[in-house]
Formats: C-alpha cells, structure tokens, sequence
C-alpha cells in the first residue's frame, strides 16, 4: 500500500480548498476509508459544551435549520443541545452536502481522478521556485519526493493539509458531520445530499492547472502554522462566532476562480434548492460546512436575494 493510500485509508475524509484556514470550513472534497482510523477521536467522559451558530428559514407549513458543521475535530465536543438539538430532534429529513453514508464515496475514484494523464510527473510541472517550495514541505513531513508525482497539484495539496492534521489528531470521526449523521440515523431520517463525491472531486479536478500549482505551493509555505490555523477556525466554530469564522473562512481567499467555483456558485446552488424545498410542507436539518453559512456570499445572502429572510437563533 502507497503513502498516498495508507493517508487516504486512515481518516475518512477530506474536505474543502481555497487557502489552508478554508480547508475544512467551505466543505468540499470528500475521501472516505474503507477501514478504521488509526487516529479516532478520543473517548472523552465530559465532552466539551459549545454553542454552535444555528438559523432558521421558514414559512407557514415548512421549516428549515441551518447549522454549520465542522468537518474534523481532534476529539468530540458536545454540540447536540439546547436549541440544536430540538431542532434536529424534530427534523424529519437530514440534507447534507453529500451523502453521509461511507459506502457511497469510493475511494478508487478519488485516486483515479487524482492520477495525472499527462506523462508528466506533477514536480515537472512546476517551476524551480515552486519545487523547492513543495520539495522543502515533503521533506519536512517525511514523505519521499516522489509521493505524489503520479497526482494533480490539488490531491498533493490537499493531502499535505491532512496529514499534519492527523497527525495532531484531528479526525473526521469526531467531526460534526458524522456526529450529525449518526443522530439522523438512528432516528431513521432520510438523508438528502447536495451533491455527490463525484461532483465535489470534480471541482477540484477541473480547476486551472496554475491555479492548482498556487494553492499547493500556499499549502506548502503553510505547514508551520497549519495546526494554529485551524484551532483557530474551531474556536471560533464552538463559540458561534459567525463573522470571525467567515473573515478566517472566506475573506482571507485573494484567487477569484477559487471563490467562484468553490464558494460561491455552490452556495447559490444550495440556496436554489432551499427556496424549492419550501414549497414542501415539513422540518428540515441542514447541516453544510460553516464556511458556506459565513460572510458575503453566504447561502444566507443568496437566500435574501431571493427574498427569503434567514433568522439566527443561536
């Protein structure tokens, strides 16, 4: 087994681009395991309480919540009360960005999306200032030169991000997500997905080639501070701190292709859906990244763009 699938095999997922703080906030690429994590979240007797941010969308016969997840946590918080946890409670749907069950993202695609077809190896692609960069943080983290030279610049990238992450033991299986999806389960509520792994690799996969190259030489020059970056988006997350968490998030992301394609158009797409789905009488749990919920641009605004009004009740 390659380095490459020994990472992809020991956390379940990976989400999310534009600079490393955006990483797990806008909820993008999912990477699903076939086996256990070798870093699970840790048993804890008194998980932490936080107060994450929570809105509601309604009219006379439907609601719909709004709730931004976490896609990775180093141990498990306790975010299922108050208000949160009675609107999941009374939910009769779950709709997430892709479906939750771990069965339905093959990891066989993900590498074989992630193969370059070129004949070129992704470090001849770049130039000389941008392989000493990458070469430097592959060095720093261990891993041979050639670990990725069979891959596009956003697998690279992206899997530079995790492992330092792992590694501090941050995982997806304390993540909001799957701690979400495990209560909608066990209730028995139908799941809907935004969007599929394919859809979500492919953005990735389609984006410019020197736009890869940025953001894997950002990702490269970042690793020192990787870990501090996220703590930090987490905290802000556990507090409800919606406007440090899109400044973290959103507004630090300068590359406009990024923004469009991986912020923007899929926030507008999501509001779409929600202005639909109010026409169908019933109480919905939305549960995306935070990122998507967060400053300008967000689903909120696409959605007062529609006239339809979002209110914040945690």
């Amino acid at each position: 087994m390659t380095q490459t699938e020994e990472t992809l095999k020991g956390d379940s997922m990976i989400r999310s681009m534009t600079r490393v703080r955006t990483l797990l906030g806008s909820a993008l690429l999912a990477i699903t395991a076939l086996g256990a994590s070798s870093v699970l979240a840790r048993e804890s007797t008194s998980p932490e309480t936080v107060r994450p941010a929570l809105w509601k969308v309604a009219d006379d016969d439907t609601t719909i919540w709004l709730f931004g997840t976490i896609h990775v946590l180093p141990e498990p918080v306790a975010w299922n009360q108050g208000v949160v946890a009675r609107a999941l409670a009374t939910s009769e749907e779950l709709v997430t960005e892709i479906a939750m069950d771990a069965a339905a993202q093959p990891q066989d695609a993900i590498l074989g999306k992630s193969r370059r077809a070129d004949g070129r190896t992704l470090r001849d692609t770049l130039s000389q200032e941008q392989r000493q960069t990458y070469e430097a943080a592959l060095a720093k983290l261990g891993l041979p030169l050639a670990t990725f030279d069979d891959n596009d610049a956003w697998f690279a990238a992206l899997m530079l991000t995790l492992i330092p992450l792992k590694a501090s033991g941050y995982s997806t299986d304390s993540g909001i997500d799957q701690q979400v999806a495990a209560q909608a389960k066990v209730r028995q509520l139908p799941n809907v997905a935004l969007e599929t792994a394919e859809f979500q690799i492919d953005l990735f996969d389609t984006l410019p080639e020197e736009t890869q190259q940025s953001y894997l030489v950002e990702v490269a020059r970042s690793l020192p501070t990787v870990k501090a970056d996220v703590d930090d988006m987490v905290a802000a997350w556990k507090a409800g701190d919606a406007e440090h968490l899109a400044r973290l998030i959103n507004e630090d992301e300068s590359d406009p292709i990024v923004r469009k394609v991986l912020i923007t158009d899929r926030n507008a797409n999501w509001a779409g859906w929600l202005k639909a789905r109010l026409a169908k009488p019933g109480s919905v749990f939305v549960a995306v990244g935070a990122g998507h919920l967060a400053g300008p641009g967000s689903v909120q605004d696409q959605l007062a763009a529609a006239g339809i009004v979002s209110t914040r009740v945690q």
